[in-house]
């Protein structure tokens, strides 16, 4: 039944979005998610076997996510495919992207403060094309990580390993940080997130290189196991080569300029506002793609 209930989360999620009207009265899951993980954050990092600490809060998240994702599963099909299209963001994705171009076209200032509501790094001294990459990068992360990856841990798990995912991506993304305050507390949320993302990365990766056939694949290979993060390579590497432009580079982060690898070296790299409407359309030609695969799996 998981495989119905999730086409119909995937509908649900690309028709409506996030309503506005419904998130300004209640709560989404996902800030409840936040506020879970900032508690135990408060509450557990400080003395020392912090590793260990770090462990247990990852473990009592994901105990309370088997819980209510029960409940969940006990009211019916019905709650399920609410839950998948609350806690999928491709409508959400897109219109996050696609303004970034609009604002782009307009100045490059609007595009810097468009692409700073979407990326973590310092953006007041971008230009265009930095914009541009930054917006695209995001575009390629994020569709792994809030489309395919939870479609995906849906189908495997329903709603709890849903929630698991979700839970945990979200507690990598506030404490998995190699800082003094969290390279012990976070240790757990990092590896078990990476663990989690190894094979939607690489299944996102594919979808988007689909079109242009296994050609692609060898470089996108090349290019995602350089990148720092062992999962966040294999999209960004495939959106580069599905549009056929340079991704990632030099960079400044905290006021200080890092060298990072070129992603398709040697491709275009004054790319603008049409790169990322292309980059948009990605997303949806990756969408298609995942509804009918998920299509295939309910019918057989």
């Amino acid at each position: 039944m998981t495989a119905p209930v999730l086409l119909a989360g995937l509908l649900l999620d690309a028709v409506f979005g996030e309503p506005g009207w419904l998130w300004s009265r209640l709560r989404h899951p996902a800030v409840l998610m936040g506020h879970a993980v900032a508690a135990l954050d408060r509450r557990l990092n400080s003395g020392g076997q912090r590793r260990l600490k770090g462990g247990l809060a990852i473990l009592i998240l994901v105990i309370g996510a088997i819980v209510i994702g029960g409940v969940i599963g006990w009211i019916g099909p019905v709650a399920e495919a609410l839950s998948v299209a609350v806690l999928l963001a491709q409508r959400s994705l897109v219109q996050h992207v696609a303004s970034v171009a609009r604002a782009l076209r307009l100045s490059a200032r609007d595009g810097q403060m468009a692409v700073s509501l979407i990326v973590s790094r310092n953006t007041r001294t971008m230009t265009r094309a930095q914009v541009s990459r930054a917006a695209i990068e995001s575009a390629s992360e994020n569709l792994s990580d809030g489309v395919i990856a939870p479609a995906l841990w849906f189908l495997i798990g329903g709603v709890p390993g849903l929630l698991i995912y979700k839970v945990v991506n979200t507690a990598d993304s506030m404490i998995g940080y190699r800082t003094v305050k969290y390279e012990k507390f976070g240790w757990a949320a990092a590896r078990l997130d990476d663990l989690m993302n190894l094979v939607p990365a690489r299944l996102t990766a594919l979808l988007i290189a689909l079109p242009g056939g296994l050609r692609l694949w060898h470089g996108i290979v090349r290019d995602a196991r350089r990148h720092k993060s062992p999962n966040a390579g294999w999209p960004e590497a495939a959106m580069a080569r599905r549009l056929d432009i340079a991704l990632a580079g030099p960079r400044v982060y905290d006021g200080t300029l890092q060298d990072f690898a070129w992603v398709n070296d040697g491709a275009r790299t004054d790319i603008g506002a049409e790169d990322i409407d292309a980059s948009v359309a990605v997303l949806w030609s990756v969408w298609r793609w995942a509804a009918i695969a998920t299509l295939a799996i309910a019918l057989v």
